[in-house]
């Protein structure tokens, strides 16, 4: 892998092994199904859908390329696991869904490539996941254009967020794979926020995702103590 890739290869493979189970709804990718029409419905209440050009940023398997491409979006999603590229482009051919694709290649390369070309970007579960964040949301505010929307999610980094997003989620309750996080790649909205500011994209709006164990329920909320999603616009 080229050096100036900004990716974990460790990350990467760990993705690639769980690929063939993403499209499993009571898999180790459950948490993702769950979620999904959550920040599927936040994305489209904030910019609607129907017609956008829209670039999802590590999209794995494809779980919300395909959900924004039913809704009427034209799609690229973009990963570095060639693996779930693969899941996710075989499950567009299985369902029928004809207004995305899929290409292996990084946020910043597709920003020098094709800049300010996307309506919408999301980048969704993934920044927690590269050396790198603020090279992300940089690429983002480049391939976005003037007065397009480009949404964020990640995990908050405190005590709370690692009782439950760690403890509680990986081996307590096991809805997700031993080692899927690292604490120390947590990002605090106030840090997220800064990267956003910095690279010129205007915060319009934080919300939280919460989860209930005995119901096995997500909703949204103001409280981003754990789970967050972050709204912004270039001017």
């Amino acid at each position: 892998m080229s050096p100036h890739v900004n990716a974990d290869p460790a990350e990467l493979a760990k993705f690639s092994d769980l690929a063939h189970r993403w499209w499993d709804p009571e898999s180790e990718f459950r948490p993702l199904h769950q979620i999904n029409p959550l920040r599927l419905d936040w994305i489209d209440n904030l910019s609607p859908l129907a017609g956008k050009t829209v670039l999802d940023v590590g999209c794995g398997g494809g779980i919300l390329s395909d959900a924004m491409a039913r809704k009427g979006a034209n799609v690229l999603g973009i990963d570095l696991s060639v693996k779930a590229l693969k899941v996710a482009q075989l499950h567009a051919l299985e369902a029928g869904t004809t207004q995305v694709r899929y290409e292996e290649i990084s946020a910043e390369a597709l920003a020098a490539e094709r800049p300010g070309e996307f309506d919408v970007v999301t980048c969704m579960e993934m920044l927690e996941h590269v050396p790198d964040p603020a090279s992300v949301v940089r690429a983002c505010h480049g391939l976005v254009k003037p007065g397009g929307w480009v949404f964020f999610s990640t995990i908050n980094r405190n005590a709370k967020a690692f009782l439950f997003a760690i403890l509680g989620a990986e081996y307590v309750l096991q809805l997700l794979p031993k080692g899927t996080h690292e604490y120390a790649k947590f990002i605090r909205p106030s840090e997220l926020a800064a990267y956003c500011r910095a690279t010129g994209l205007d915060l319009q709006q934080t919300r939280g995702m919460e989860y209930n164990p005995l119901t096995r329920r997500y909703w949204l909320s103001a409280d981003t103590s754990v789970n967050y999603l972050l709204a912004t616009r270039r001017p």
